[in-house]
């Protein structure tokens, strides 16, 4: 189309001192991100969440190969993207290479994925099963193939939105041939899980500088407790990656206490099945009680579900329940936006606000003042499931 001929809008100035120029009120445009999902022509999914992602319709991706669906649930948008894609039984998917970083989590099935610089001769070969997650280097040559005869199904995050709504240019991003050897170096052990635990150097929480963990749904977890009585939690770094995420598990007959954070955090469920409370931290922490119920999102999950912890404008407080005989185990992705990394002055003191009391200072409502409806549909929930609750009556009661 000849855009330098077609009829634009006259722009029309304000004809006194109180009009205000502009339309005042508009539709938001699609990003650059939005209309490169729409040009793959695979279905596009945007909610607070799913109970299970691999129950989502896929269609065939010509771009990728296989099968897939776009998944941006509320709140994320431009933050971070996500897919599921489908391997076709004894097949592979088209080698690529692209300028955003990339996480893999194994929802179904077992394969192999080769790993290879641009101009470098040596590829790298890993194998990997259900609950394997790995990280492909920014801009390596990688290649997904199938090791069985049914098909395999990969779940995906990715800084796409982030690169493709700053610089716009499809060629640009999956046709630079830049090598990133601070990033990937193509040794015999990249892809050599490494189980040694170290302090993260913002917050201090347990970290593992590793490019694959085999089996996040059964590898150990460290002691944690910031969110409930022996809660348990990791947080792998990838590949030199920005984008952030944790593995978490709640013990069986406890949940979490609710907390609040801006938008970006989506949890994924691994083991066990429960659901998620999420509400706007204008709210107040007692929605119920206050009669403000109506305003409050509910997500129920199983393995693999998803859920927006933090939706829409973000800052809303979010509490999870495990009802199952099986721990509720949970992996939460951000993409870049690491939580104590915000924006701030360098050396400027922060707190780890989600795991600190309001009292003190932080978001996280301990449970002698959240609302009772919790704590009753909770109890009411393990009783229909069989399960022996483990919250005391001393968690209720303030020191």
């Amino acid at each position: 189309m000849d855009h330098e001929h077609e009829a634009k809008p006259k722009w029309e100035a304000p004809t006194d001192k109180t009009t205000k120029a502009g339309y005042g009120k508009f539709l938001r445009p699609k990003t650059p991100y939005d209309v490169f999902m729409d040009e793959q022509e695979i279905p596009i999914y945007r909610e607070i969440g799913v109970r299970r992602v691999q129950d989502l319709p896929r269609k065939p991706w010509k771009r990728v190969g296989g099968s897939g669906t776009f998944i941006q649930l509320l709140g994320t948008e431009g933050l971070w993207g996500s897919y599921v894609v489908e391997v076709p039984g004894a097949g592979s998917l088209n080698p690529e290479r692209h300028m955003y970083e990339e996480v893999y989590l194994v929802v179904e099935g077992r394969g192999t994925t080769e790993v290879w610089g641009e101009g470098n001769g040596k590829k790298l070969t890993f194998e990997w099963q259900r609950g394997s997650l790995f990280s492909i280097p920014l801009n390596a040559w990688h290649r997904i193939v199938n090791a069985t005869s049914s098909p395999a199904v990969l779940f995906a995050g990715t800084t796409a939105p982030n690169v493709m709504n700053l610089y716009n240019n499809a060629d640009f991003i999956f046709n630079c041939s830049y090598t990133f050897k601070d990033r990937f170096d193509p040794r015999d052990d990249y892809y050599k899980p490494n189980e040694e635990i170290e302090p993260d150097p913002v917050r201090g929480l347990a970290m593992r500088r590793t490019n694959i963990i085999p089996d996040i749904i059964n590898c150990e977890l460290p002691l944690d407790n910031r969110r409930s009585p022996g809660y348990r939690r990791i947080e792998p770094h990838m590949t030199g990656n920005n984008f952030y995420l944790w593995i978490g598990q709640h013990e069986n007959g406890r949940y979490s206490k609710a907390h609040a954070h801006g938008s970006a955090a989506v949890l994924i469920c691994l083991t066990g099945k429960g659901y998620t409370y999420t509400w706007p931290a204008t709210l107040g922490p007692t929605p119920w009680k206050d009669g403000k119920a109506e305003f409050v999102k509910r997500q129920d999950y199983e393995p693999v579900g998803m859920v927006s912890a933090a939706p829409m404008g973000g800052n809303w407080f979010h509490a999870h329940f495990g009802v199952s005989k099986e721990a509720l185990r949970l992996t939460a992705w951000f993409g870049p936006n690491a939580p104590g990394r915000e924006r701030g002055r360098p050396g400027e003191k922060a707190i780890d606000y989600g795991a600190i009391h309001i009292e003190e200072g932080g978001t996280a409502i301990p449970y002698w003042d959240e609302d009772p409806f919790l704590r009753k549909e909770y109890q009411e929930t393990l009783a229909k499931e069989g399960i022996v609750s483990k919250m005391e009556p001393s968690l209720y009661q303030k020191p």
